[in-house]
C-alpha cells in the first residue's frame, strides 16, 4: 500500500511519525544515496554510517522538508552535506575525493532530478516524445533500432541529407532540454553515440 504513495504523501505521513512511511522512503532512497555518497568518498563503511546518520536525522526532523519539495533532491543535498563535513573532519586530501566533493557542492537543487537513473530515462523519453512526429520517428529509428541514415532514408522514402538534418535537429533540441539534468553530460553522450 505505501509503495503506491507519492513522495509528498509519504512526507506528510512521516511528519506524523508513521513508521511505515519512513520505511518506504528508506527503501526507495537509501541504496541510491549510499551509492552517491560512496562515489564521493570511496569508503563503504563510512558511506553506510553517513546514510544511517542521514535517515536518523530525517526521522528526527521531518519538518525540515516541505511536502511539495523534490524528496530525492533533498536527501541528496543532505547526504552531500554530510560528505562535506566528513571530509573536513577527517581532513581527507585525496584529490579525487576533493574534486568530487567540490562538484557535489556546485550542483544546484534543480539538477538533483538526475538522482534516479529510472527518472532520467523517463525524462529523456518524455523529451523524445515531445519532438515533432517526423523527427521523433527518424530519431528513434536511429537510436533505438540502430538503423543507419541510408537505411532510414530508404525505409521512409527520404534523402540521406534529410535524415541527417532531422537527427541533428533532434539532438540540438534534446541537448538543450536535457542539459540541466546531466551536469556531467552522461545523457548527452548517450544520445550522441551515433552522430
Amino acid at each position: 500500500m505505501y509503495s503506491e504513495f507519492t513522495d509528498s504523501e509519504l512526507v506528510i505521513l512521516l511528519k506524523n511519525k508513521d513508521h511505515a512511511a519512513f520505511s518506504e522512503i528508506y527503501n526507495r532512497y537509501a541504496m541510491l544515496i549510499f551509492y552517491k555518497i560512496n562515489q564521493m568518498i570511496r569508503d563503504e563503511e563510512a558511506s553506510k554510517d553517513l546514510v544511517q546518520d542521514l535517515f536518523v536525522g530525517f526521522w528526527d526532523k521531518p519538518e525540515l522538508i516541505q511536502e511539495n519539495n523534490n524528496l530525492s533532491g533533498y536527501l541528496y543535498i543532505a547526504g552531500r552535506n554530510r560528505v562535506l563535513k566528513f571530509i573536513q573532519r577527517n581532513k581527507l586530501k585525496n584529490d579525487h575525493v576533493t574534486s568530487l566533493a567540490k562538484y557535489a557542492s556546485d550542483v544546484s537543487l534543480e539538477t538533483m532530478q538526475d538522482i534516479d537513473e529510472r527518472e532520467l530515462k523517463i525524462i529523456v523519453q518524455r523529451e523524445i516524445d515531445n519532438l515533432p512526429a517526423k523527427m521523433k520517428v527518424i530519431f528513434e529509428l536511429s537510436r533505438k533500432d540502430n538503423l543507419s541514415h541510408a537505411e532510414i532514408a530508404k525505409k521512409l522514402g527520404l534523402s540521406d541529407q534529410t535524415v541527417k538534418k532531422q537527427i541533428n535537429n533532434a539532438l540540438k533540441v534534446l541537448r538543450a532540454k536535457l542539459s540541466i539534468y546531466a551536469p556531467l553530460g552522461l545523457i548527452i553522450l548517450e544520445l550522441s553515440k551515433r552522430d
